[in-house]
């Protein structure tokens, strides 16, 4: 039975889709852009910036289920533009310091609300 995972200390779903989904002992977190959940507004800055609220925004999804960053095993990262994956990677490093997951990174052409970056993760216990 998967239960759906939801918490105000990340974004609201912005569409007909859930936060994260836990299936057995597999989480899947949906996509997260740089939204302030205080706010309810974009980060202001550059792709530090954003990356940094994305990666906050997935562990406060990952503590609300139970799971650690040490947990994850795949993401997939969106960039606006390849240009931007030095300073994507130099702030997603700092939260997987070692054992880090598989990932993939793509430059797409246009991402929800503007943003520079969307992540979405899978973790497993």
């Amino acid at each position: 039975m998967n239960k759906v995972i939801n918490t105000d200390k990340a974004p609201k779903a912005i569409g007909p889709y859930s936060q994260a989904i836990l299936a057995g002992n597999t989480l899947y977190i949906s996509g997260q852009i740089p939204i302030n959940p205080e706010t309810g507004k974009i980060v202001e800055g550059g792709i530090t910036e954003q990356t940094e609220q994305v990666m906050k925004n997935i562990k406060a999804i990952l503590d609300e289920a139970g799971f650690t960053f040490a947990d994850v095993v795949k993401s997939t990262c969106l960039l606006s533009t390849m240009d931007n994956f030095a300073p994507m990677n130099e702030v997603y490093g700092k939260y997987y310091p070692q054992n880090c997951p598989a990932r993939a990174a793509y430059a797409v052409q246009k991402l929800p609300m503007g943003v520079m970056v969307e992540i979405e993760t899978i973790a497993v216990k």
